[in-house]
């Protein structure tokens, strides 16, 4: 549908559709996946990684040269089956382990940062001051989420605080399922503390004379929002498989 008027269509896939998915990583696998391994193996000379997740895509290249030969073979690949490379996510970046010491020593600013699967991945420091990648859930989708739980409080402004309670309980339990990883935690914190703000406003407003302190809500928030934790092991920790065979 667009512009309120449907239009039929023998080609492509519904957008939304359960099939969509399942049908794009079929085509993208001898689409990209194959073609990806290939290159890797005949072309790249040094080091390189692929992460693809359905239609998101990030390579990692030991050298620059590598990248840019890469970008124009993937995009005139990708041009034969009729697919074409988004302009404004298609970046190639300095990143990495020595991005930050190489871009000061040419006086240029802090390496970028890039957005994959609802993180943003910056290049930072651990603290004994060792390289690593952090990942912060992306400003964009914080902001998203924090709207919706606004919307629907509001249209549910006179229901009992047990039952508001209930459902924002699972609102966060599922966000942090995702979002409580490694490096991410001033983040989480940051979002309890947005929805909990959100709540009392909506609260206070129920009734002009309202009791609703900052204790009262603290109270309130620790009886049914979950306390931020991290969920998720660290990489190294989550790849250390070990079975009893």
């Amino acid at each position: 549908m667009e512009d309120g008027i449907i239009k039929t269509s023998k080609r492509g896939t519904a957008q939304g559709a359960a099939i969509s998915p399942l049908l794009a990583n079929i085509y993208l696998h001898y689409v990209f996946d194959l073609w990806a391994d290939r290159w890797r193996r005949r072309e790249a000379t040094g080091d390189m990684i692929i992460v693809r997740y359905a239609d998101d895509i990030v390579v990692g290249f030991q050298h620059e040269a590598d990248g840019q030969r890469f970008r124009d073979m993937m995009r005139a690949r990708l041009g034969q089956f009729a697919l074409q490379l988004h302009p404004e996510k298609t970046r190639l970046i300095e990143f990495g382990r020595c991005a930050a010491n190489r871009r000061k020593w040419n006086g240029l600013p802090r390496p970028e940062t890039f957005d994959f699967l609802g993180f943003t991945h910056i290049c930072g420091r651990s603290r004994n001051g060792s390289f690593q990648i952090q990942r912060k859930s992306r400003k964009d989708r914080r902001i998203a989420k924090l709207r919706q739980i606004t919307e629907v409080l509001w249209r549910h402004i006179s229901r009992p605080i047990p039952e508001q309670g209930k459902w924002l309980n699972q609102v966060l339990v599922g966000y942090f399922a995702y979002y409580a990883v490694p490096t991410n935690s001033r983040s989480i914190h940051a979002f309890r503390h947005h929805v909990k703000t959100i709540w009392m406003r909506m609260l206070r407003r129920r009734s002009q004379r309202h009791k609703m302190t900052w204790r009262r809500m603290e109270q309130i928030a620790n009886d049914w929002l979950p306390t931020p934790r991290i969920l998720h092991p660290w990489p190294r920790e989550r790849f250390n498989v070990k079975h009893p065979r």
